[in-house]
């Protein structure tokens, strides 16, 4: 969990406690651990499949020699990661097994598009996209789409304290605000790009706002989840086998979830390893 290589491992083990271990020594325990955490994935899952709004992402990574991916689906109560050889829709079904929540929350990346009923674009990405534009560009159309964006980001920040009455009315405000950007002409390429990419996504852009407190505007969540992993994968440049990036995406999971409920890390280790 501490993404430690196994060669780090061995001196640990060895300076910390004057165990030798060998390389396979450790693989075999390892191997051996991770069946413990099959039941609390499984409840994890299953969990997750119940849920009214569920947020996901996907980071590169190395299995097997070959190019693969570390996905992260989470919700209020569950956090499920999941090994993959692929970055297509086929993981998301794969993992939902039909239940439709009300909300998605991810980037616009297309394999995550359509597994529910609304769907919240990350916000952050956009606003990524659109500061670019803004140091790139002399066109204002940017600049305006920034400001609109510092007025989303704020409300977000108060989106509890107000009346559904008061949220609509807003959402409907900056819905006019944002079609009068969108329609602006512009001689600039990049803008233009801009405009139509924000205009795909437009009824995506505040759904947040009809979930007060229950839907977030950016998919920052599912960022942070995957960082251990993307540290994981600089340090070891990968697994060597299948089984051990599902044994670290089934440790993950039930680690992630139990964080949830305010337990730590060596806690819900020692307690699952030791059940």
């Amino acid at each position: 969990f501490q993404a430690l290589s196994y060669e780090r491992l061995q001196a640990a083990l060895s300076d910390l406690f004057g165990l030798t271990l060998s390389q396979g020594g450790l693989m075999n325990l390892l191997q051996r651990t991770q069946k413990h955490f099959r039941s609390g994935r499984d409840e994890a899952v299953s969990t997750l499949r119940r849920a009214t709004v569920v947020a996901s992402d996907e980071t590169g990574v190395r299995i097997e020699g070959s190019n693969a991916y570390h996905w992260v689906f989470h919700s209020a109560e569950a956090v499920v990661h999941q090994a993959s050889p692929t970055r297509g829709a086929v993981v998301v079904r794969e993992m939902m097994d039909g239940h439709r929540p009300a909300v998605w929350i991810s980037d616009r990346y297309t394999a995550q598009q359509g597994h529910a009923v609304a769907h919240q674009t990350c916000l952050a990405h956009l606003a990524r996209d659109v500061a670019y534009a803004v140091e790139t560009s002399d066109d204002p159309v940017p600049w305006r789409l920034q400001l609109w964006l510092r007025s989303v980001f704020a409300l977000a920040e108060h989106v509890t304290d107000l009346a559904a009455s008061t949220l609509a009315a807003k959402r409907r405000n900056l819905d006019r605000q944002l079609g009068a950007i969108l329609a602006t002409p512009s001689r600039c390429d990049l803008t233009r790009d801009l405009q139509a990419k924000i205009g795909r996504a437009r009824n995506q852009l505040l759904v947040f706002l009809a979930h007060p407190g229950a839907v977030e505007p950016t998919n920052n969540g599912s960022e942070r989840l995957l960082r251990p992993s993307v540290v994981q994968r600089k340090v070891t440049n990968g697994y060597r086998a299948m089984w051990a990036a599902e044994g670290e995406a089934a440790i993950r999971t039930v680690v992630d979830t139990a964080r949830l409920t305010g337990a730590s890390p060596f806690r819900t280790i020692l307690k699952t390893v030791g059940a």
